[in-house]
């Protein structure tokens, strides 16, 4: 790692509830009935790839982990039968956060789009129907947050190290210099997959530095990251350009 660690803190950074939203829509979990011990791990799973990363960890994200925890353990415990008759689940008050957040997630949302509609309606003097005409003729695509991109990061340090990464003694390799790499095959590509960041790429620090470089382009507005698919390839592009349906096959 370098000598002075990069703290990430960016705007797409949500919270501990935002991040179990995402473990139960990636693995098609019914919210009503969680799997404590399996969505457990993975949260567990993404704070350690979080602070490895020397990602600033708000404290609530650790609230949350000791109480899933908390949750697993008396799940975990002989169930015993309460004075009324009925055993209480203890997951219960989470699963109410859960669909609290999510309702209001969706409810921003719509405000969001019906903003996007009214925008489009009265557009702009200037360019505005240049703009337009491009909404209307690209499909949206699916916005990419830091846990999209974790998840990312996850299977292609996964992938990796099933061909062992290295490091060299006395290495030194600076974010800037990533930067600029990454704006290189951007100039010359338009835009790329996530995974062609890190092709034939075994040298660890090398890879973090460049998932740094990529975070800190993203925070600047210099590039822009999508999915074609929910939870599909990410896509970098420069920022103001449309992004085409890059092939799986490539």
């Amino acid at each position: 790692m370098p000598n002075q660690p990069y703290q990430v803190r960016l705007e797409i950074f949500e919270g501990p509830l935002d991040l179990l939203l995402y473990l139960i829509r990636q693995e098609e979990l019914d919210i009503y009935d969680i799997p404590i011990a399996r969505i457990t791990q993975q949260y567990l799973e993404y704070i350690e790839i979080m602070k490895a990363l020397d990602i600033d960890l708000a404290g609530e994200f650790l609230v949350m982990a000791a109480t899933l925890l908390k949750i697993k353990s008396k799940l975990l415990l002989p169930h015993h039968v309460e004075i009324e008759g009925e055993m209480e689940d203890p997951r219960q008050d989470l699963v109410r956060q859960l669909l609290e957040y999510k309702k209001f997630k969706e409810a921003a949302s719509r405000l969001e789009d019906r903003e996007e509609v009214q925008r489009l309606m009265f557009p702009r003097p200037k360019g505005a129907i240049e703009k337009q005409e491009q909404a209307d003729a690209e499909p949206p695509v699916p916005e990419v947050g830091l846990y999209e991109l974790l998840s990312a990061f996850r299977q292609v340090v996964e992938r990796i190290d099933k061909v062992r990464l290295y490091e060299i003694v006395g290495e030194d390799i600076t974010i800037e210099e990533r930067i600029d790499f990454i704006l290189r095959e951007i100039q010359e590509k338009a835009q790329m997959k996530f995974t062609d960041l890190f092709v034939n790429e075994r040298r660890k620090l090398v890879i973090v530095v460049t998932f740094f470089a990529l975070l800190e382009l993203i925070r600047l507005g210099r590039v822009k990251v999508a999915q074609d698919v929910m939870f599909g390839e990410i896509i970098i592009r420069r920022a103001g350009e449309q992004m085409a349906i890059i092939s799986q096959d490539k």
